[in-house]
């Protein structure tokens, strides 16, 4: 799987937007309702998983028709998420990238949850985002190139308590080895002024948010 890219698509925000995303090569998983999207725009889900609380009976039916496989799982016995049980899955999976889609939403707390799950494939070296229309979000542990991709805005917030040693090239607001704690939002809003910019670290964990209104 290291050659290929995961799709994961869940159940939180989704809209035409995102079919563009998924690539004919791309290993697809669909988490509860991100599974009936999938089958309903006519694409099929290599693992379709979850307690499927979101989805009825009838609708159910469709997703194991047209998943590759379908993992189901106890809504009461289980200790993680439908979106962490996909994400667990795919960092296992080792592949190239995982891009996740559905996971920001109406729910701030399970859209928090799921930006923490970046730290799970930083742990094992898995590059991976969040995406949805307006939002592409990474997390940075030493070095991050970023091209320029029709983002207004490129934010750097800390995951951890501090994130020391930032060094931003080609952006509108250079930063050299500074420190940020979390709570501080000097990094919010900065601008590519260059086609690509480097974010280089020292220490710590560090979200950056490329977004557009």
């Amino acid at each position: 799987m290291k050659d290929r890219r995961i799709i994961i698509v869940t159940g939180g925000r989704l809209g035409e937007w995102a079919i563009p995303i998924i690539g004919p090569d791309d290993y697809i998983i669909g988490a509860d309702a991100g599974a009936l999207f999938l089958v309903r725009h006519g694409i099929r889900p290599d693992i379709a998983l979850g307690d499927f609380d979101s989805v009825t009976a009838e609708e159910l039916d469709q997703i194991r028709r047209f998943s590759g496989e379908t993992h189901d799982y106890d809504p009461i016995d289980k200790d993680y998420t439908d979106t962490e049980l996909a994400w667990r899955l795919a960092v296992d999976k080792n592949p190239r990238e995982i891009v996740m889609v559905g996971a920001l939403g109406t729910r701030f707390d399970h859209t928090l949850a799921n930006v923490h799950l970046l730290r799970l494939a930083a742990r094992a070296n898995v590059p991976a985002c969040l995406m949805d229309e307006h939002n592409r979000i990474r997390l940075v542990t030493r070095k991050l190139r970023i091209a320029d991709h029709g983002f207004s805005y490129i934010s750097l917030l800390p995951l951890s308590e501090t994130v020391t040693g930032i060094t931003l090239s080609g952006f509108q607001y250079p930063l050299h080895e500074a420190t940020i704690e979390i709570g501080q939002s000097i990094g919010i809003s900065n601008r590519l002024q260059e086609h690509e910019g480097l974010i280089e670290i020292d220490g710590g964990l560090l979200l950056v948010i490329e977004s557009r209104d």
